[in-house]
């Protein structure tokens, strides 16, 4: 059973699911080893994407009444199941604090810098706790409201870059300069797994969904629209600031955004990267804190998930001061071992075998054979 009574509808999920992937993925350079190639890199990460969350939804409709750390077990057997389903929360609290620390350090560096890191950190994951009190309802209602500001912003900020005659499509020339080998490898070893491998944090969230017929596709246009919307982003970052500049920068939106110009009279508008910036890592932590808290009520068997919201808070906040000594080094320690040893086994190979695992153990469950496919 979920440990929280509340339900979500599928315009909702799609929301979440959109603005998760999105989340500081608009802000960072992605795919910056493809080169000019970079926004296709993105388009095959998210192709990439929709198959993992074929896994994952498939998963849930396995079990569609339990969060993943109950059904984990009922899989895997209570042991290994237990195993797994801490080594989930251990992971999802890990990746909130990775990103708490990165939204610190974006407002560290480029607006705040005198503020210390942990008055920044804390007042989001105050604003985090409060909102995963509430529930997912409040969640998924606040993202109704910001998905339209997020877009809005985004769609004056290109117009701008336009009429600033910033944006030169020649940058994306030639096309595949390198061979579409260094394509696939950015694609399948950095793309896939962030932001778009990072959706199984929703195997949490779907058992909140008040009508699971067709929640399967909702959730794969959000990730094609998600991938879109990143790679257009992407393109758009290279066609104003070029390929040199925009590797060497840690915040190439932000760069680009410093190139609007119009009549010498619009100008500096960093304000568009910080809404942006907030909107999205505030989904982003909030999705993951969700689930951990979620994650640890249901393996604890806790009668509510509020009492875990404030414990989970502190520690999250505190990891993500320890986390790393400063940003770069924040950064080498994500591209050193995260994709090997953390985004590849959990986001990969432990959801596909805990897929054949389910297949195998309900192969003569009639009932389930004929549920709606979602």
């Amino acid at each position: 059973m979920t440990v929280e009574e509340a339900k979500i509808d599928r315009l909702q999920l799609f929301l979440l699911i959109l603005l998760f992937e999105l989340g500081t993925a608009i802000v960072i350079p992605l795919g910056t080893d493809a080169g000019r190639d970079a926004w296709l890199a993105v388009l095959l990460g998210t192709l990439g994407g929709v198959v993992l969350f074929f896994v994952y939804y498939q998963l849930f409709l396995f079990y569609p009444d339990q969060v993943f750390s109950s059904y984990v077990q009922s899989i895997a057997g209570k042991l290994a199941g237990g195993i797994i389903a801490y080594v989930y929360i251990l992971y999802f609290l890990y990746t909130a604090a990775r990103d708490l620390r990165v939204f610190g350090e974006f407002l560290l560096s480029s607006f705040y810098p005198e503020t210390p890191l942990f008055i920044i950190n804390a007042l989001m994951i105050v604003v985090i706790m409060y909102a995963a009190k509430n529930g997912i309802e409040v969640i998924a209602r606040t993202g109704e409201l910001n998905v339209f500001l997020l877009y809005l912003i985004a769609i004056f900020g290109i117009v701008l870059l336009f009429f600033s005659n910033a944006i030169d499509f020649h940058q994306l020339k030639p096309f595949l300069e390198n061979g579409f080998f260094p394509v696939l490898k950015s694609a399948f070893t950095e793309i896939l797994y962030m932001p778009f491998g990072e959706a199984v944090v929703f195997a949490f969230i779907f058992p909140y969904l008040n009508r699971r017929k067709g929640g399967r596709m909702i959730g794969i246009c959000a990730l094609i629209f998600s991938g879109l919307s990143i790679a257009l982003t992407t393109a758009v970052n290279l066609c104003t600031l070029g390929m040199t500049a925009m590797k060497n920068t840690p915040f190439p939106l932000l760069a680009a955004i410093k190139e609007i110009d119009v009549m010498e009279f619009l100008q500096r508008l960093d304000v568009i990267f910080l809404i942006s910036l907030f909107i999205g890592a505030f989904f982003k932590i909030a999705i993951y804190f969700y689930a951990s808290v979620i994650a640890i009520a249901d393996f604890f068997r806790l009668d509510s998930h509020r009492r875990a919201v404030y414990p989970i808070g502190v520690v999250t906040l505190i990891v993500s001061m320890m986390i790393a000594s400063n940003y770069p080094e924040h950064i080498r320690q994500g591209l050193k071992w995260e994709t090997l040893y953390l985004h590849l086994p959990l986001q990969v190979v432990v959801p596909v075998l805990l897929l054949l695992f389910a297949f195998w153990k309900n192969r003569n469950n009639k009932k389930i054979r004929k549920t709606p496919s979602g």
